[in-house]
């Protein structure tokens, strides 16, 4: 597995990180494109560079595309997430964590019809203050009030002390029937849902890098 590191520097010794994961699951004997999960955060990123190097910034700005966060299998907590629990791991024995003022980490944000989850296991401040950008924007119905703890890639990051977030929708079809199955295909995605997350971390950005 590779992780793919994007690093936009900047002058306070401070960083801010995005994330998401490029990897789909595996799935023998099906023909599983994975379309949201996780082409839409690989897509997102992709933008994000170009946009974080035209942008002044202070701190610097850390794009991560990890691999390994499908599990082989069923999930467990050994078998999953293994790109983001390396990089922790690393981050912390070489200090850059110490250095973080916020991850946001991005899954599944594609969806035609877009609700991201008021994500329990997030860091509250961050999450509000997200929630509070989106509303300032006119995005407000996008960004759920209501939500669930999940086990992503800012995981690792949080039980190690980083303010992070997960931004995700984890509804994806009717009774999320299109996840983890080779109906989760481009049709399903919208570049307007694409936008409305785009503009809001960018603008996110912007705030916590004051």
């Amino acid at each position: 597995m590779r992780n793919i590191i994007a690093k936009f520097p900047g002058k306070s010794g401070r960083a801010l990180v995005v994330t998401g994961h490029f990897d789909t699951k595996s799935m023998p004997g099906r023909i599983f494109v994975g379309a949201n999960d996780g082409g839409s955060s690989t897509g997102f990123l992709l933008e994000l560079a170009q946009v974080v190097n035209a942008m002044p910034h202070n701190n610097d700005i850390t794009l991560v595309w990890f691999d390994g966060e499908e599990a082989f299998g069923e999930w467990s907590a050994t078998n999953g997430i293994f790109g983001s629990r390396h990089l922790a791991e690393k981050w912390s024995r070489d200090g850059t964590l110490a250095r973080i003022k916020a991850l946001i980490n991005v899954d599944m944000i594609g969806d035609k019809d877009l609700g991201i989850l008021h994500e329990d296991n997030s860091t509250l401040s961050l999450l509000n203050q997200v929630w509070k950008t989106a509303g300032e924007m006119g995005y407000g119905k996008y960004f759920l009030h209501s939500g669930f703890p999940t086990d992503d890639d800012h995981m690792p990051f949080l039980q190690k002390g980083v303010s992070a977030l997960d931004l995700i929708d984890f509804d994806y079809g009717p009774s999320n029937d299109y996840w983890h199955n080779d109906q989760d295909t481009m049709d399903k995605l919208s570049a307007h849902s694409l936008e409305v997350v785009g503009n809001v971390v960018v603008a996110a950005l912007r705030k916590l890098d004051q």
